[in-house]
């Protein structure tokens, strides 16, 4: 008498598991990851808005992350991302960088905010004895060609 396995013969047990580890979706998940931090990582510099007045400028390349002091439209003074008084400010960047006076800080203005009140938060940080003070500008969007 023939019994028919029906196409299991010589098998035990028919499915094995495979113990190896799939890294394709891991890859998959891990650049999508990457993705998103290049995407989202510039957005999180600084979080004042300030309309930069544009410029032809080429931007500067440095080694250390600035200190960054924004004045916004209403003239008021951020270090960093916090609100602080102009007769402070010293102070605050004297505790940040210690007694470094190499201490790269940038100056971002609003280009509403009159021009006086942009020299007098730069003419603050000089007089502190600080050297290395550099006003922010953004660079100007490529003009689209005009058809005659």
């Amino acid at each position: 008498m023939q019994t028919s396995g029906g196409g299991r013969r010589g098998r035990r047990g028919g499915y094995r598991p495979v113990a190896d580890i799939n890294v394709t979706p891991l890859v998959d998940v891990m650049l999508v990851l990457l993705i998103v931090f290049m995407v989202t990582a510039p957005l999180l510099t600084v979080a004042v808005p300030v309309d930069l007045p544009k410029t032809n400028a080429s931007s500067v390349k440095q080694d250390k992350e600035p200190l960054v002091i924004s004045i916004d439209p209403s003239g008021g003074v951020y270090l960093q991302e916090s609100r602080t008084e102009l007769d402070v400010l010293v102070a605050k960047l004297k505790a940040i960088t210690g007694t470094n006076p190499d201490a790269r800080i940038f100056v971002r203005g609003d280009q509403g905010v009159p021009y006086g009140r942009v020299m007098e938060v730069m003419g603050t940080i000089n007089a502190a004895g600080y050297s290395k003070v550099a006003l922010v500008a953004e660079l100007p969007t490529p003009a689209k060609s005009k058809k005659r």
